[in-house]
């Protein structure tokens, strides 16, 4: 049975709120345990679906419907330190990534074994946002308990000569996630549409048909079996200002320093203005884009887990049968 939603917390202390969210998020550590200790494979998958559903039930409103990109939505008026959906605080939030970062490496080795043995299903997630959005964290933190066998991460910089010698989607096709392999690109082929948008470096009619293009080429992959999940991680300017202040305070961090973060900060509005049309043209049914307010990180984190664990529920995987005779491979090891 469906779990049902937490209230938000209307006409309730803060205290009444934390303590009902702490029990949910009992409830799914209890799920996890015993689907750990199962032995049939129904019941270990019956199980883990209920844990996840017990971790969505956190949510007052599930983030896949609270923070998609719907028509009329600016991303200028979206608060950046805003916590929509999550009626708890810090503490909640990273209990509830531990618990779904668990359950979501489990659902990660069931697609990795789907692939082994033929199944086209996969997972692109997409991270994009200003400098200092945290796009490294996520990864981080909620991929923290995987297997890294099945997990591809790529960084997209400025194209190289190789590069620019191919069409725009070469250098992405080449990074695409295999059969059961989940892979995150840091940046991504929307680059190819903000930055020359921004830094006029190519016509207008060149970056501009590409959105038809990449409507198409992410059809194309949804329609092979391959999950898709964009994420633009919104920050405002004046925390970013902290964040660069604090990598120049830190002699560790100022690796992560580079003078073109500043050129960006001074065209910010022409960066909103562009990624606002991304999201108008881009945001599809099949591959819809989420706008995570990102000045807490822990909660743009939970956030992200919670649209990664729950597709991969959406995909009704089980573990995939014996491909042997049992009882040929036992008396086998017998000898």
């Amino acid at each position: 049975m469906p779990m049902i939603p937490l209230d938000s917390g209307d006409g309730q202390s803060d205290k009444d709120v934390r303590r009902r969210v702490n029990a949910a998020l009992d409830g799914a550590g209890r799920a996890i345990e015993r689907a750990s200790d199962g032995t049939g494979v129904a019941e270990r998958l019956a199980l883990a679906v209920k844990s996840s559903e017990l971790l969505s039930s956190v949510w007052t409103l599930p983030p896949a419907q609270r923070v998609m990109f719907h028509p009329g939505d600016r991303l200028v008026d979206i608060p950046a330190d805003g916590t929509p959906g999550f009626p708890a605080g810090k503490a909640e939030g990273q209990r509830f990534i531990d618990l779904s970062s668990g359950e979501i490496s489990r659902f990660m080795g069931l697609m990795y074994a789907n692939g082994v043995r033929g199944s086209h299903r996969r997972l692109l997630i997409i991270l994009q946002g200003m400098d200092a959005s945290g796009k490294g964290g996520i990864v981080r933190h909620i991929f923290r308990q995987g297997d890294p066998m099945g997990i591809h991460y790529h960084g997209f910089g400025a194209p190289s000569e190789e590069e620019l010698r191919h069409d725009f989607l070469w250098r992405i096709k080449r990074e695409l996630p295999r059969d059961g392999w989940v892979a995150v690109f840091d940046r991504s082929h929307y680059e190819d549409i903000i930055m020359p948008r921004v830094y006029g470096t190519q016509p207008e009619s060149v970056w501009r048909e590409r959105y038809d293009i990449v409507n198409d080429f992410e059809r194309s992959l949804v329609a092979d079996g391959c999950s898709v999940i964009k994420i633009f991680l919104t920050i405002n300017r004046d925390f970013q200002k902290g964040r660069f202040l604090d990598r120049l305070d830190d002699p560790t961090k100022r690796w992560k320093f580079d003078v073109s973060d500043l050129d960006a900060r001074e065209r910010w509005d022409d960066y909103m203005q562009a990624w606002q049309e991304v999201f108008e043209r881009t945001s599809t049914s099949f591959a819809p884009w989420y706008i995570v307010p990102a000045n807490k990180r822990w909660y743009s984190r939970a956030v992200v887990s919670e649209l990664l664990r729950t597709t991969f529920t959406t995909m009704n995987l089980t573990w995939p049968a014996l491909s042997c005779d049992e009882d040929e491979a036992r008396a086998r090891l017998s000898l």
